[in-house]
């Protein structure tokens, strides 16, 4: 069995991935990965690594969307704290998604944030309406892709970081709105609680990675991994 159906102290159906179940999803990360580098040391061989696959990735551009993929899928799983109705601050899981935007352009980030919200979906599911599953994972989590904006700005990553996790707190903010008013606090309406809850843990992890991003020696090492990718 690799999900638990489970009925929380609200009433609410949800579904919990099993121990069998993380491994599994964690042996399918790991052998599509594979299957990327394997693909792109053929290609490299024959002399088209640079050549572009059908969705205008590069093959070294394919592999480096796909390690943040699943670094930021474990990273996710490192909770510093989680909330009862949603939402957690994590270990820099938000910042990692954003890189394939950072150093590729808009298009090959918010095709990592869908991919990574389609991805949390299948791990750490809290679905209780359609649309609700369409606003929480593929277009807020591919709202961190916006980091592409700015991939050749002054600053671009903590410009283009602060931009990913605002669009992803708009569409938190109206499905907190929409599917969870039910859920604000006493004397609250449901705008202002959902713009105050969602802003909270969002928030949160930004200021933690906006000020380790700060340090100057974590400056120069995204931009040599930067100079890395785009090489």
């Amino acid at each position: 069995m690799w999900y638990n159906v489970v009925v929380n102290e609200w009433g609410e159906t949800t579904y919990v991935p099993t121990t069998a179940g993380n491994i599994l999803l964690a042996a399918v990360i790991l052998a599509l990965l594979a299957a990327a580098l394997v693909f792109a040391r053929k290609k490299a061989a024959h002399g088209s690594e640079t050549k572009k696959l059908s969705g205008g990735l590069t093959v070294k551009q394919l592999i480096f969307c796909a390690m943040s993929l699943a670094l930021g899928t474990v990273l996710s799983n490192i909770k510093l704290f989680e909330f009862p109705f949603g939402g957690s601050i994590t270990l820099l899981s938000m910042l990692v998604i954003c890189l394939p935007g950072y150093w590729f352009g808009l298009g090959a980030g918010l095709l990592t944030g869908t991919a990574y919200g389609i991805l949390q979906l299948l791990i750490d599911p809290y679905v209780l309406y359609p649309m609700q599953l369409l606003i929480d994972y593929p277009l807020a989590f591919g709202a961190l892709g916006l980091s592409g904006l700015f991939s050749n700005s002054k600053f671009g990553l903590i410009k283009g970081y602060l931009v990913g996790v605002a669009g992803r707190y708009v569409f938190a903010v109206i499905s907190g709105y929409v599917f969870f008013a039910e859920y604000a606090w006493e004397g609250w309406s449901p705008l202002p609680y959902s713009l105050v809850y969602n802003g909270i843990y969002l928030a949160a992890e930004a200021a933690i990675t906006v000020i380790i991003l700060a340090i100057p020696p974590v400056q120069k090492a995204f931009a040599r991994v930067k100079r890395v990718a785009v090489e």
